[in-house]
């Protein structure tokens, strides 16, 4: 995310954290077959570190994204009010080639303990619902297109 954030010039006007919502890898680095797509695709994971979302951080974010539908619920379940609640959306509802009929299946699979195309087919379904957002985002911030 951050890096299409910077790819079209919003780096500056967007913050973003990351955190599960289960405490089981807080403090952990980053479950090494992720790390290793990530790295074959050019990414640097070496610094990530798991965190668990805290309830108060549905107050301040204007976003907060769920990979799967019971992170969602749990999102939901802890946010303190309907408008906190109102800003949890499933990431994948950004992916401009998920049809409106498909959004009951927007969500992105947890790889964990699966084969490398169990990583791929997620890095992929989070860098097309990634770049949804960054368009969204983009036009949303009146930010004009990047120029090649």
């Amino acid at each position: 995310m951050r890096r299409a954030l910077a790819d079209a010039g919003l780096a500056e006007a967007v913050a973003i954290e990351s955190a599960g919502t289960g405490d089981w890898h807080v403090g952990e680095q980053m479950f090494r077959p992720a790390w290793a797509e990530l790295a074959k695709r050019g990414y640097d994971g070496s610094r990530h570190r798991g965190r668990q979302i805290q309830r108060e951080w549905l107050t301040g974010y204007d976003l907060i994204l769920a990979m799967d539908r019971a992170n969602l619920a749990d999102l939901l379940r802890i946010a303190p009010d309907r408008e906190s609640a109102s800003r949890v959306r499933l990431l994948r509802s950004f992916d401009p080639e998920l049809q409106p009929d498909d959004l009951w299946k927007a969500e992105v699979p947890d790889p964990f303990g699966g084969d490398a195309a169990a990583y791929q087919l997620t890095f992929d379904l989070v860098l097309a619902a990634v770049n949804g957002l960054t368009q969204c985002l983009a036009q949303f911030l009146d930010v004009p297109a990047p120029q090649p």
